[in-house]
């Protein structure tokens, strides 16, 4: 006799069963076939991972199951998805309601733009306890409370309160876990739930999704191109391509032995620590960049009368230089000021110290003063669709920073932007298009060309292929490493990946809550690291290699409790800000709360 959930060889019934499954989507040239055919079951306690670079289909995928495509724009025109016994393409609106959250749930890619700024973590966590009446309103704080706990978020008791605004990547990312599991659904879609994460939080995410999984018996799809998390997550894979199943296996026979090309193609792509050739140091060459001391504070505000009553030591007193043709990786998880570093080389934040700059002292100059400065240092940012004006084409953009600094003039600029276009990999007939026009690796490489427009000498890369699938994330660095060999170009390398900073650095630097724990030679600091941080960062790091599990992180003292805020007149100048202890904490909060 089976079990109700199980069938008559005693495997276990599907969850849930897309079979054959087509979506069109309308453009200017008529409808679009962005998914065709693509069949899968997912089963109780089962991870399926859906890999493939973007475009493929994934997310498409995760759309059409949870009944949110854009309409009238996309729509399903044939297959079926059925859960249990509910087929959902024949649902109504009102039905889905019922369903989502309650039976199947979904983890979006971006936290922040998926949870509501203006309420509170506890009121969208009972909005949803209470929608689907899993509880009564008198008990609706409490059992959102133990979901938060469930999700181990510390000082759920505080997070209660807060604004999404006011917690980190990997906090939003765990209330949107705890908000999906709120309703213990049976499936659980994960759309990219790491990307661009630290590897620390990441590894944190990703152990938590596989505990609850275990303990709730949950069947997980997981969308991502993250060829590492899928050999550490998956059973199996089903890889996609142009809307199209390209191939389907069990994550070790994928692994071991793909059959088709382009999956052979995403796994050589991913980046592997440990396995770049050595790299000689940059000896010899003078100093483009020189930092001595540098310190950034920012304060907080609190009280009825908006008084400082704290200050965070964002950097605190960080000294290292950059020479000509040399590439410096700045690592740590967020908050530990890398990002801040970078802009405050280029003057975007306040800061105290020294930055000489090709050897221009930069304190105390003046914006106009600046400018000259500013053309031997420039950024490349995270998110290319941000960095982007949506309203000028991508030519208007690279030619303006020429523009201003009085570069050149007329057709002179045209040619220019052609010319730099045609060096990152672009065509010329391209720079009329507008950003939405581009993927998110050829807007990257529009901002590069922005950046280049200048031709400066040093280039701050914040975390500017974090976002890209790994295929496009290895032609963009492949693309600045061509720049650097042509140009002699240095770069700040700003990354949370540790085997892109192995790929790339010369030299490594890491940081945690504002000052470097551990700095020297890339092979030095990331095949024998001597702080226990720097071990933990390397520990976390996932490994494309399904027979290979990732070890364990080394604990770290203290690390739940530490924080860079002290109250103004108790923070001392110069201290190991990991020394913070949870009472000062606890203390601070009500320091800084109205």
């Amino acid at each position: 006799m089976t079990d109700g959930n199980e069938i008559g060889g005693g495997a276990p019934r599907p969850l849930l069963c897309v079979r054959d499954l087509r979506v069109q989507v309308a453009t200017a040239d008529g409808a679009k076939t962005v998914l065709d055919g693509l069949s899968f079951d997912l089963s109780p306690g089962e991870t399926v991972a859906l890999a493939g670079e973007s475009g493929s289909g994934k997310s498409m995928t995760a759309l059409a199951i949870m009944g949110l495509l854009p309409k009238p724009m996309a729509r399903i025109v044939g297959g079926s998805i059925r859960l249990g016994e509910i087929e959902l393409t024949e649902l109504s609106e009102t039905g889905y309601r019922k369903i989502r959250s309650a039976r199947i749930a979904m983890v979006f890619q971006e936290p922040m733009t998926s949870l509501n700024p203006l309420m509170t973590v506890e009121r969208q966590l009972c909005e949803v306890l209470l929608e689907h009446g899993v509880c009564r309103r008198s008990e609706a704080p409490k059992r959102a409370l133990g979901l938060l706990k469930d999700v181990r978020l510390t000082e759920p008791e505080r997070r209660l309160g807060q604004y999404p605004h006011e917690l980190s990547g990997g906090m939003r990312q765990r209330v949107m876990i705890a908000i999906a599991l709120a309703c213990d659904a049976e499936v659980l879609i994960a759309d990219e739930p790491t990307t661009a994460l630290d590897v620390t939080v990441q590894a944190e995410i990703l152990d938590l999704i596989r505990t609850l999984q275990d303990e709730h018996g949950t069947a997980v799809l997981m969308i991502t191109h993250d060829m590492g998390v899928v050999a550490e997550m998956a059973d199996r894979v089903i890889v996609l391509r142009n809307g199209r199943q390209e191939e389907a296996a069990p994550v070790r026979e994928l692994f071991a032995a793909p059959r088709t090309d382009y999956a052979k193609s995403l796994l050589a792509a991913v980046p592997r620590l440990g396995t770049a050739p050595a790299r000689p140091p940059v000896e010899g060459h003078s100093k483009i960049v020189d930092v001595e001391d540098l310190s950034v504070r920012f304060d907080l505000k609190g009280g009825i009368l908006g008084r400082t009553v704290a200050r965070v030591y964002a950097v605190e007193g960080v000294s290292f230089a950059i020479r000509e043709g040399e590439t410096l990786a700045l690592v740590g998880e967020s908050g530990c000021g890398k990002s801040t570093i970078g802009k405050a080389l280029l003057g975007l934040v306040p800061w105290e110290g020294s930055i000489r700059v090709d050897g221009v002292q930069t304190r105390g100059r003046s914006r106009a003063a600046m400018r000259p400065v500013l053309r031997n240092i420039q950024m490349v940012f995270q998110d290319p669709g941000a960095s982007l004006d949506s309203r000028m084409t991508v030519g208007e953009q690279v030619i303006e920073p020429m523009r201003v600094h009085g570069l050149a003039e007329g057709s002179e600029l045209e040619d220019r932007a052609e010319w730099l276009f045609r060096r990152v990999g672009l065509s010329a007939d391209m720079l009329a298009r507008y950003p939405h026009e581009f993927s998110g690796g050829q807007r990257q490489r529009v901002c590069i060309a922005r950046a280049l427009s200048l031709s400066p000498k040093v280039i701050v890369a914040d975390e500017s292929v974090s976002a890209l699938d790994v295929s496009v994330q290895a032609q963009v660095l492949e693309l600045l490493q061509e720049l650097q060999q042509e140009d002699g170009l240095s770069y700040l390398f700003i990354s949370h990946d540790m085997a892109v900073v192995e790929q790339m650095a010369d030299r490594v630097m890491v940081m945690r809550l504002g000052q470097v724990v551990e700095e020297g030679a890339r092979d030095a600091v990331l095949r024998n690291p001597r702080h226990p941080y720097t071990q933990r960062l390397l520990a976390a790091v996932p490994v494309p290699d399904p027979t290979r599990p990732r070890p364990p992180m080394p604990d770290i003292a203290g690390v739940e409790e530490a924080s860079p805020i002290f109250p103004v007149g108790r923070g001392p100048e110069r201290i190991a800000l990991h020394e913070l202890s949870q009472g000062h904490r606890v203390a601070l909060v009500a320091a800084v709360t109205p």
